[in-house]
Formats: C-alpha cells, sequence, structure tokens
C-alpha cells in the first residue's frame, strides 16, 4: 500500500497537472536524482521557479539555489516560467542563487566546502544540481580521483538533504559517450538517491517514471505527447 502524505508534510510538486495527480511530490530529507532525455533540464527550471509558489500551490515557499555543472543556466526560460506561474520575472531571478563550475574540482569545492554556508546565508529549501556527471568525465581527472571524489560528493548530498531537512534534485541527462567511467559514476549516483526520477522519449512523447524509497510502487505519468511542443522546449 502506497502510505498517504500527511498534512504537516511540505512537499514540492512540478506543477504539472498530470503529473502532480500521479506523485504527491518531493518532500524535504531526499536527494532525488532526475536523469534520462535532456527535457530534464527543463523540468528543474520548472522545478526552480514552482519552489518559489506558496505551500497551497505546491510550492515551498523557497528561493533556490542552483548549482551549474553543465552551463545549462537559462534565466530567459526562468523568465518565462514565472510569467506562467503569475509572478514577477525580475524578482524570481533574483531568488534564484547561480553558482557556476567549469571542473570537476570545483563542483566538488562547492558542494563539500561552501554549500552548507550558502544555506545559512540564503534559507533555500531546495538545490538543483545541473549535469552532475559531466565534469568528472573530463580526462583530465584521473579515473581513481574521479570515482573516489564523485562517491564523496554524493554521500554529502545524501546527508546534507536528510540533516538539513531540504530538497536536492541532480539531473543527469544522456550522454551520447558511453564509457565504462560514465557507467560507473551513474551507478554511484543513483545507488546515493533516495528518489530517482527518469525521463524517456516514445513517438514524441515523453513519460517520467518516478522510483521512491517511501512507496512500495512506482508512478508513470506521460507529461509531453506533441512532437512539436518537445522541439520547442528543446530549443528554449
Amino acid at each position: 500500500m502506497i502510505p498517504l502524505q500527511t498534512t504537516n508534510e511540505q512537499a514540492l510538486s512540478f506543477g504539472i497537472q498530470t503529473i502532480d495527480q500521479k506523485y504527491p511530490g518531493f518532500k524535504p530529507g531526499n536527494f532525488t536524482v532526475l536523469h534520462g532525455h535532456p527535457f530534464c533540464r527543463n523540468l528543474i527550471f520548472k522545478l526552480c521557479v514552482h519552489s518559489q509558489l506558496s505551500k497551497q500551490d505546491g510550492g515551498l515557499n523557497s528561493s533556490t539555489i542552483y548549482i551549474d555543472g553543465g552551463n545549462t543556466f537559462n534565466p530567459y526560460t526562468i523568465s518565462t516560467l514565472a510569467q506562467e506561474s503569475n509572478l514577477n520575472p525580475k524578482s524570481t531571478l533574483e531568488k534564484v542563487f547561480v553558482s557556476r563550475a567549469f571542473t570537476a574540482y570545483q563542483l566538488s569545492a562547492i558542494i563539500l566546502k561552501t554549500l552548507k554556508d550558502a544555506l545559512k546565508r540564503y534559507k533555500s529549501k531546495l538545490i538543483l544540481i545541473s549535469n552532475i556527471t559531466d565534469l568528472f568525465l573530463d580526462n583530465d581527472v584521473p579515473t581513481k580521483e574521479a570515482f573516489e571524489i564523485f562517491d564523496n560528493m554524493t554521500s554529502h548530498l545524501t546527508e546534507l538533504a536528510h540533516k538539513q531537512k531540504i530538497i536536492i534534485i541532480a539531473t543527469h541527462p544522456n550522454n551520447s559517450e558511453h564509457s565504462k567511467r560514465q557507467n560507473i559514476l551513474e551507478s554511484i549516483l543513483l545507488e546515493k538517491a533516495h528518489i530517482v526520477a527518469r525521463v524517456a522519449e516514445t513517438k514524441g512523447r515523453l513519460q517520467l517514471t518516478i522510483y521512491d524509497r517511501d512507496y512500495s510502487e512506482s508512478f508513470k505519468a506521460d507529461f509531453l505527447q506533441s512532437k512539436a511542443m518537445l522541439e520547442k522546449f528543446l530549443e528554449a
């Protein structure tokens, strides 16, 4: 049986009706991995904006810390989504605190050394990390060292989410390079996650499948069924 969500739990929904009807939302204390189709990027932009809404509207009434590991952050997309949610684009962007990393060492330093202080400063209830594995595929990072740092970093994220009672979501989109290193990094990442959400495309339709350890079954929802709409989103 699927446990019911109690009224005092403040969960973050996607703000996408077909998903929210089936999944009650991400609860504080969990580390989530969103992986698969490149549309993962658009989903965390959606969450980035949706987190600023009230609890009654499925948000967290919170700012967001966005750690950019893939040079993905797009303020124009955030502004557009803010308008769609009846939020002021300028004030919405001001509540998104972006930290960019250009090497695996920079990414690990942000997460291991500066993130706690950022949480104290901004009081954010949501941390988003884009393309968490990409920088660890760099051949300039020795393979053994990449695995050790990545393992330590993801363990820290799991512990931080639990101790600080916040929501941490990292994306791991499909990569054309299916190397042994990537497969091992993915294995480490998914093992550490409390929730694994996979986006897959079938005949122009996107489906989200969510595996949450708190529930006895997975959740599946189609949320974008037009090939033209999909291409439009990916161009953004």
